[in-house]
């Protein structure tokens, strides 16, 4: 599986209240890690088994050897595009509220990093993409020989060349398309998921429905939805049904969400199959 996008250094604090404007706080636990949409998904992937390879820019810089570690610790092959870049990656500041998993987040992503994009011949069964590095994003999908998920968290202008050889767009309830819609641009199959909410999914040959989602007390919520497009890619290659996979990824990440930081959750769902 070949998952390519951003990847940034999160520094997570747990906290019993999200602070005020111009209010300090004692956290109750810090952890540093390696975060971003195609890095999360990409660590869930080798959680469930899959063999991740990330496609990535990480650089030489210090900080960038605290996420190289984490991922390889988790299983995920990194490709890194520009190793001998200088300048730190992008960290993500995140804050989450002990009663509820809520969280807050400040981060960079990938403005103002610029690489020559050369992207290296690389077999996958799968390809997820979630466009920070427009130029990657459109050479990967430009030569993929397999099924490409898209990560579709925001609109983004890269989209308009993109989405058309997506062949599933996997969208965030905030996210909005300037007309016209997703199917109309070529997109075959197109999910939105929301939170808590059921999962609705429709077709181009005009296939719909929806998925309910797992009740279950939220812990930690932080990046759950790339939990969810991460293990959504991994049931591409185990499920036939567009509800089955949604069903899968629904339930890894209900999984994800009962557990506090941002690596304890692996474990639970190592190895996990539906049959």
């Amino acid at each position: 599986m070949l998952l390519a996008g951003l990847c940034t250094v999160d520094v997570v604090q747990r906290v019993e209240e999200l602070p005020a404007p111009g209010e300090k706080v004692q956290s109750l636990q810090v952890d540093v890690a390696a975060g971003g949409p195609a890095t999360n998904a990409a660590v869930t992937a080798a959680a469930l088994g899959a063999e991740a390879t990330l496609l990535t820019v990480l650089g030489a810089h210090p900080l960038a050897a605290l996420a190289r570690a984490d991922l390889e610790a988790h299983g995920v092959r990194v490709v890194d595009l520009a190793p001998d870049l200088a300048d730190p990656p992008p960290v993500s500041a995140a804050t989450v509220r002990e009663r509820d998993g809520e969280r807050t987040v400040v981060s960079r992503n990938a403005g103002g990093r610029h690489f020559h994009v050369k992207v290296p011949l690389l077999a996958a069964d799968v390809i997820l993409l979630d466009g920070h590095y427009p130029e990657l994003a459109l050479a990967v999908a430009r030569e993929a020989e397999a099924p490409v998920v898209l990560d579709a968290g925001s609109w983004k202008p890269v989209l308009d060349e993109l989405l058309p050889l997506v062949d599933i767009a996997a969208c965030s309830a905030h996210f909005t398309a300037p007309e016209p819609g997703l199917h109309e641009r070529g997109v075959p199959t197109v999910i939105t998921t929301a939170g808590p909410r059921p999962v609705r999914w429709s077709t181009a040959d005009g296939g719909s429905g929806e998925v309910p989602v797992p009740a279950v007390e939220a812990r930690d919520t932080l990046g759950a939805g790339d939990v969810w497009h991460g293990a959504l890619a991994v049931a591409v290659t185990r499920e036939r049904t567009v509800p089955g996979r949604i069903r899968f990824a629904n339930e890894v990440a209900a999984e994800r969400v009962r557990h506090v930081g941002p690596r304890s959750w692996t474990t639970a769902i190592a190895g996990r199959n539906r049959t």
